[in-house]
Protein backbone atom coordinates (compact mmCIF):
# COMPACT_ATOMS: atom_id res chain seq x y z
CA UNK A 1 0.00 0.00 0.00
CA UNK A 2 2.95 1.95 1.23
CA UNK A 3 4.64 1.90 -2.72
CA UNK A 4 1.11 2.70 -4.26
CA UNK A 5 0.62 5.64 -2.65
CA UNK A 6 4.49 6.75 -3.36
CA UNK A 7 4.23 5.44 -7.11
CA UNK A 8 0.63 7.72 -7.07
CA UNK A 9 2.20 10.57 -5.56
CA UNK A 10 5.51 10.65 -8.30
CA UNK A 11 3.08 10.01 -10.88
CA UNK A 12 0.88 13.21 -10.08
CA UNK A 13 4.22 14.99 -9.35
CA UNK A 14 5.57 14.37 -12.66
CA UNK A 15 2.39 14.51 -14.63
CA UNK A 16 1.73 18.38 -13.51
CA UNK A 17 5.37 18.98 -14.34
CA UNK A 18 4.94 17.55 -17.63
CA UNK A 19 1.66 19.15 -19.07
CA UNK A 20 3.27 21.86 -17.75
CA UNK A 21 6.76 21.90 -19.52
CA UNK A 22 4.70 20.39 -22.43
CA UNK A 23 2.56 23.89 -22.83
CA UNK A 24 5.17 25.39 -22.44
CA UNK A 25 7.62 23.75 -25.27
CA UNK A 26 4.13 22.68 -27.87
CA UNK A 27 4.63 25.37 -29.94
CA UNK A 28 8.44 24.41 -30.03
CA UNK A 29 7.98 21.33 -31.04
CA UNK A 30 6.72 18.70 -33.80
CA UNK A 31 4.40 15.89 -32.97
CA UNK A 32 6.98 13.70 -33.23
CA UNK A 33 9.48 14.99 -30.12
CA UNK A 34 6.27 15.39 -28.22
CA UNK A 35 5.20 12.04 -28.25
CA UNK A 36 8.57 11.11 -27.62
CA UNK A 37 8.89 12.85 -24.88
CA UNK A 38 5.68 11.38 -23.36
CA UNK A 39 6.68 8.09 -23.16
CA UNK A 40 10.49 9.11 -22.11
CA UNK A 41 8.21 10.87 -19.28
CA UNK A 42 5.96 7.97 -18.68
CA UNK A 43 8.86 5.62 -18.49
CA UNK A 44 10.84 7.60 -16.02
CA UNK A 45 7.42 7.36 -13.93
CA UNK A 46 7.31 4.14 -14.20
CA UNK A 47 10.65 3.20 -13.32
CA UNK A 48 10.38 5.07 -10.32
CA UNK A 49 7.43 2.13 -8.28
CA UNK A 50 8.50 -1.45 -8.04
CA UNK A 51 6.29 -3.72 -10.90
CA UNK A 52 2.79 -3.55 -10.52
CA UNK A 53 1.08 -6.79 -8.56
CA UNK A 54 -1.87 -7.88 -10.64
CA UNK A 55 -4.33 -9.91 -8.30
CA UNK A 56 -6.17 -12.98 -9.61
CA UNK A 57 -9.23 -11.53 -9.94
CA UNK A 58 -8.10 -8.72 -12.23
CA UNK A 59 -6.10 -11.09 -14.39
CA UNK A 60 -8.74 -13.23 -14.97
CA UNK A 61 -11.24 -10.70 -15.79
CA UNK A 62 -9.12 -8.46 -18.24
CA UNK A 63 -7.30 -11.26 -19.73
CA UNK A 64 -8.55 -12.38 -23.50
CA UNK A 65 -9.26 -11.08 -26.71
CA UNK A 66 -10.94 -6.94 -27.25
CA UNK A 67 -12.07 -6.09 -31.19
CA UNK A 68 -9.92 -3.91 -32.62
CA UNK A 69 -11.83 -3.42 -35.87
CA UNK A 70 -14.78 -5.25 -37.13
CA UNK A 71 -11.99 -7.51 -38.63
CA UNK A 72 -9.16 -7.68 -36.35
CA UNK A 73 -8.70 -8.43 -32.76
CA UNK A 74 -5.90 -7.68 -29.95
CA UNK A 75 -5.25 -9.86 -27.05
CA UNK A 76 -4.12 -9.30 -23.58
CA UNK A 77 -2.17 -11.87 -21.49
CA UNK A 78 -0.08 -12.27 -18.54
CA UNK A 79 3.04 -14.02 -17.50
CA UNK A 80 5.09 -14.11 -14.77
CA UNK A 81 2.93 -10.63 -13.43
CA UNK A 82 3.58 -8.78 -16.35
CA UNK A 83 0.96 -7.27 -19.06
CA UNK A 84 1.58 -8.49 -22.54
CA UNK A 85 -0.45 -7.36 -25.53
CA UNK A 86 -0.17 -9.25 -28.91
CA UNK A 87 -1.54 -7.41 -32.07
CA UNK A 88 -0.94 -7.15 -35.85
CA UNK A 89 1.10 -10.38 -35.05
CA UNK A 90 3.66 -9.03 -32.78
CA UNK A 91 3.42 -9.43 -29.08
CA UNK A 92 4.77 -6.29 -27.22
CA UNK A 93 5.08 -5.47 -22.99
CA UNK A 94 3.67 -2.30 -22.94
CA UNK A 95 4.64 0.46 -19.97
CA UNK A 96 2.26 -0.53 -17.09
CA UNK A 97 1.36 2.77 -15.18
CA UNK A 98 -1.26 1.23 -12.53
CA UNK A 99 -3.31 -2.22 -12.14
CA UNK A 100 -5.76 -1.02 -15.08
CA UNK A 101 -3.66 1.80 -17.16
CA UNK A 102 -0.84 1.15 -19.23
CA UNK A 103 1.01 3.03 -22.78
CA UNK A 104 1.00 1.33 -25.73
CA UNK A 105 4.09 3.12 -27.77
CA UNK A 106 3.44 1.57 -30.99
CA UNK A 107 -0.13 2.67 -30.56
CA UNK A 108 1.16 5.77 -29.34
CA UNK A 109 -1.83 5.44 -26.95
CA UNK A 110 -2.87 5.02 -23.17
CA UNK A 111 -4.98 2.40 -22.42
CA UNK A 112 -7.18 1.67 -19.35
CA UNK A 113 -9.65 -1.50 -18.73
CA UNK A 114 -13.06 -0.21 -18.11
CA UNK A 115 -16.28 -1.89 -17.55
CA UNK A 116 -19.44 -0.20 -18.91
CA UNK A 117 -21.92 0.73 -15.79
CA UNK A 118 -24.84 -0.14 -17.52
CA UNK A 119 -24.51 -3.00 -19.76
CA UNK A 120 -21.38 -4.46 -17.69
CA UNK A 121 -19.67 -5.07 -20.96
CA UNK A 122 -15.64 -4.67 -20.37
CA UNK A 123 -13.39 -2.86 -22.93
CA UNK A 124 -10.11 -1.28 -23.70
CA UNK A 125 -10.46 2.34 -23.14
CA UNK A 126 -8.31 5.06 -24.95
CA UNK A 127 -7.71 7.23 -22.41
CA UNK A 128 -7.61 10.95 -23.45
CA UNK A 129 -4.45 12.90 -24.14
CA UNK A 130 -6.33 16.12 -22.30
CA UNK A 131 -8.06 14.50 -19.20
CA UNK A 132 -7.13 11.64 -17.78
CA UNK A 133 -10.22 10.64 -16.20
CA UNK A 134 -11.93 10.72 -19.88
CA UNK A 135 -11.63 7.30 -21.59
CA UNK A 136 -13.13 6.23 -24.47
CA UNK A 137 -14.80 2.57 -24.80
CA UNK A 138 -12.68 1.54 -27.55
CA UNK A 139 -12.37 -1.57 -27.92
CA UNK A 140 -14.84 -4.34 -26.85
CA UNK A 141 -13.87 -6.97 -24.94
CA UNK A 142 -14.76 -10.73 -26.57
CA UNK A 143 -15.47 -14.13 -25.98
CA UNK A 144 -12.79 -16.51 -26.77
CA UNK A 145 -14.72 -18.25 -29.41
CA UNK A 146 -15.59 -15.11 -31.04
CA UNK A 147 -14.33 -14.90 -35.10
CA UNK A 148 -14.04 -12.42 -37.05
CA UNK A 149 -15.12 -12.37 -40.42
CA UNK A 150 -11.49 -13.57 -42.02
CA UNK A 151 -10.96 -16.09 -39.14
CA UNK A 152 -14.44 -17.69 -40.18
CA UNK A 153 -12.66 -17.02 -44.02
CA UNK A 154 -9.92 -19.05 -43.16
CA UNK A 155 -11.59 -21.64 -41.39
CA UNK A 156 -13.63 -22.29 -44.09
CA UNK A 157 -16.78 -20.84 -42.86
CA UNK A 158 -18.12 -19.42 -46.00
CA UNK A 159 -21.36 -18.73 -44.64
CA UNK A 160 -20.17 -16.95 -41.66
CA UNK A 161 -17.97 -15.37 -43.36
CA UNK A 162 -20.36 -13.96 -45.59
CA UNK A 163 -22.37 -12.96 -43.15
CA UNK A 164 -19.60 -11.00 -41.22
CA UNK A 165 -18.37 -9.26 -44.69
CA UNK A 166 -21.76 -7.89 -45.31
CA UNK A 167 -21.94 -6.24 -41.40
CA UNK A 168 -18.51 -4.82 -42.40
CA UNK A 169 -18.89 -3.56 -45.72
CA UNK A 170 -20.93 -0.39 -45.22
CA UNK A 171 -18.03 0.42 -42.64
CA UNK A 172 -15.61 -0.41 -44.57
CA UNK A 173 -14.69 2.89 -47.05
CA UNK A 174 -11.45 1.90 -47.92
CA UNK A 175 -12.27 -1.73 -48.49
CA UNK A 176 -8.69 -2.74 -46.72
CA UNK A 177 -11.00 -5.74 -45.13
CA UNK A 178 -13.82 -6.53 -47.83
CA UNK A 179 -12.27 -6.76 -51.01
CA UNK A 180 -13.33 -8.41 -54.12
CA UNK A 181 -9.85 -8.82 -55.70
CA UNK A 182 -8.96 -10.39 -52.60
CA UNK A 183 -11.89 -12.91 -52.80
CA UNK A 184 -11.54 -13.52 -56.15
CA UNK A 185 -7.54 -14.19 -55.73
CA UNK A 186 -8.31 -16.52 -52.82
CA UNK A 187 -10.95 -18.83 -55.13
CA UNK A 188 -8.42 -18.80 -57.87
CA UNK A 189 -5.78 -20.33 -55.17
CA UNK A 190 -8.54 -23.05 -54.36
CA UNK A 191 -9.52 -23.42 -57.89
CA UNK A 192 -5.44 -24.23 -59.09
CA UNK A 193 -5.70 -27.07 -56.29
CA UNK A 194 -8.93 -28.21 -57.99
CA UNK A 195 -11.07 -27.97 -54.90
CA UNK A 196 -13.87 -26.64 -56.63
CA UNK A 197 -16.13 -27.06 -53.55
CA UNK A 198 -14.55 -23.92 -51.86
CA UNK A 199 -13.95 -22.72 -54.32
CA UNK A 200 -17.27 -22.42 -55.77
CA UNK A 201 -18.14 -21.34 -52.20
CA UNK A 202 -15.66 -18.56 -52.26
CA UNK A 203 -16.83 -16.99 -55.79
CA UNK A 204 -20.34 -17.30 -54.32
CA UNK A 205 -19.41 -15.47 -51.46
CA UNK A 206 -17.40 -12.53 -53.59
CA UNK A 207 -21.31 -12.69 -55.56
CA UNK A 208 -23.16 -11.89 -52.69
CA UNK A 209 -21.00 -9.17 -51.69
CA UNK A 210 -20.33 -7.72 -55.20
CA UNK A 211 -23.48 -8.15 -57.22
CA UNK A 212 -23.12 -5.75 -59.73
CA UNK A 213 -19.43 -6.95 -61.10
CA UNK A 214 -19.40 -8.69 -64.03
CA UNK A 215 -15.66 -10.01 -62.78
CA UNK A 216 -17.45 -11.89 -60.04
CA UNK A 217 -19.89 -14.10 -62.09
CA UNK A 218 -17.17 -14.51 -64.57
CA UNK A 219 -14.81 -16.39 -61.93
CA UNK A 220 -17.91 -18.43 -60.27
CA UNK A 221 -18.78 -19.74 -64.12
CA UNK A 222 -15.44 -20.90 -65.01
CA UNK A 223 -15.50 -22.40 -61.37
CA UNK A 224 -18.80 -24.55 -62.61
CA UNK A 225 -17.25 -25.40 -65.98
CA UNK A 226 -14.02 -26.65 -64.39
CA UNK A 227 -16.20 -28.79 -61.58
CA UNK A 228 -18.37 -30.22 -65.06
CA UNK A 229 -21.51 -27.83 -64.29
CA UNK A 230 -22.02 -26.67 -67.67
CA UNK A 231 -25.47 -25.09 -66.92
CA UNK A 232 -24.43 -23.33 -63.97
CA UNK A 233 -21.39 -22.49 -66.34
CA UNK A 234 -23.96 -21.07 -68.92
CA UNK A 235 -26.48 -19.26 -66.14
CA UNK A 236 -23.12 -17.13 -64.27
CA UNK A 237 -21.57 -16.23 -67.86
CA UNK A 238 -24.78 -15.03 -68.93
CA UNK A 239 -24.88 -12.73 -66.15
CA UNK A 240 -21.78 -11.65 -66.80
CA UNK A 241 -22.31 -10.72 -69.97
CA UNK A 242 -25.51 -8.96 -69.07
CA UNK A 243 -23.45 -6.72 -66.62
CA UNK A 244 -20.80 -6.53 -69.29
CA UNK A 245 -21.49 -7.07 -73.03
CA UNK A 246 -17.53 -6.81 -73.55
CA UNK A 247 -17.42 -9.57 -71.67
CA UNK A 248 -15.23 -11.60 -74.66
CA UNK A 249 -15.07 -15.20 -72.96
CA UNK A 250 -18.54 -14.88 -71.66
CA UNK A 251 -19.47 -14.56 -75.34
CA UNK A 252 -17.83 -17.14 -76.51
CA UNK A 253 -19.12 -19.46 -73.75
CA UNK A 254 -22.87 -18.34 -74.27
CA UNK A 255 -22.48 -18.72 -77.83
CA UNK A 256 -20.82 -22.29 -78.26
CA UNK A 257 -23.07 -23.27 -75.12
CA UNK A 258 -26.42 -21.82 -77.40
CA UNK A 259 -25.20 -24.19 -80.30
CA UNK A 260 -24.86 -27.41 -78.52
CA UNK A 261 -28.58 -27.06 -77.26
CA UNK A 262 -29.79 -26.51 -81.21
Amino acid sequence: MLNFMVHHSIQMHFSKINHQFLFNIKPLLGKSLVLLFLLFSIIMVSSCSNAVSFSPEHISQTSGRYLYSPDELMEVHYKDNHLFLTWKGATTEPVVLDENTFFVPDMYSKLRFVQDPKTKKRYLGIVSKDDDQVVNYAYLKVADSFKTPSMHLEAKEFDQALEGFLKVKPQDSIEAIVNESKFNRLGYDYLRDKDYANAIAVFKMNVALYPNSDNVYDSLADAYLRSGDSLQAFTNYSKAYELNTGNERAQNYIEAYNKKQD
